[in-house]
């Protein structure tokens, strides 16, 4: 967890656990997975164990909230970076039953829940979602358009005040969403030393959908070394973010 973070989407982190399993090609160079490793945790795969946290390390969040209201200013919280929320595995589903008081409990964060396996989401969200926390945004992850069905049949149906989609590690053309429901594109290079070259021709026409349907574009990075290290995008940083759609009869979060 950080308080700060070299994510530039978002302005702190959260994580319910450490460890996963890869789903994809866009997992191949997974920087969660070296991060752990180099960390000396063995917590990659299915039948490994998970990193948990400790009850200080739950209880930060409540100061972020408390700072963020003073300042009037909301905050935005990436959960989880060295996880997938939705993964099923015993540990994650256990964690995962702490997250969602304590996300009513902070009503001045945002927070953004990323995952791979958008078949998961709608039976894992608890049982007051009804049409979505008000400071909750789903996204998922997509790679190319073989894997836009994560959105397509699963994210666009679920009612969220932010549905977005990480378009990173991009690996191909990403073209087929279901641009109609969607609000807001991140669009990031692979990094890290042995990344995959993009075709700068994939942005520009992930780009070109966002402006006809009206979706924020978050232009991350190019390729390179170090994550967030090259945001010009042909010569320009385009860094938008999403307006929160309204939730009709929301929950009451605690102040």
């Amino acid at each position: 967890m950080s308080q700060n973070t070299f994510i530039s989407w978002t302005d702190s982190t959260f994580n319910i656990a450490w460890g996963c399993s890869k789903v994809s090609e866009g997992c191949k160079n997974c920087y969660a997975d070296n991060m752990a490793s180099g960390f000396g945790y063995d917590v990659w795969g299915l039948n490994k164990p998970r990193r948990v946290m400790g009850a200080k390390y739950w209880n930060e969040p409540f100061a972020w909230n408390r700072l963020a209201e003073q300042a009037g200013q909301r905050r935005r919280v990436f959960c989880s970076s060295m996880c997938d929320v939705f993964e099923n595995h015993s540990t994650i589903d256990q964690e995962r039953q702490k997250l969602w008081p304590l996300i009513r409990a902070t009503p001045w964060l945002d927070w953004q829940i990323l995952t791979k396996r958008a078949e998961r989401i709608a039976d894992n969200l608890p049982a007051d979602w009804g049409q979505g926390y008000p400071n909750v945004w789903l996204g998922v992850s997509v790679e190319n358009n073989d894997h836009v069905w994560r959105f397509n049949d699963h994210l666009s149906k679920i009612p969220s005040a932010v549905r977005f989609v990480s378009y990173e590690p991009a690996l191909g053309l990403v073209t087929d969403l279901d641009w109609l429901n969607l609000d807001w594109m991140i669009y990031g290079a692979e990094s890290g030393k042995n990344y995959r070259p993009q075709d700068l021709n994939w942005a520009r026409a992930a780009k070109a959908k966002c402006d006809e349907f009206g979706v924020a574009f978050f232009y991350k990075q190019g390729n390179g070394f170090k994550s967030g290290t090259n945001p010009q995008f042909d010569g320009k940083i385009i860094q938008e973010f999403p307006a929160p759609r309204s939730i009709p009869d929301g929950l009451a979060l605690a102040a």
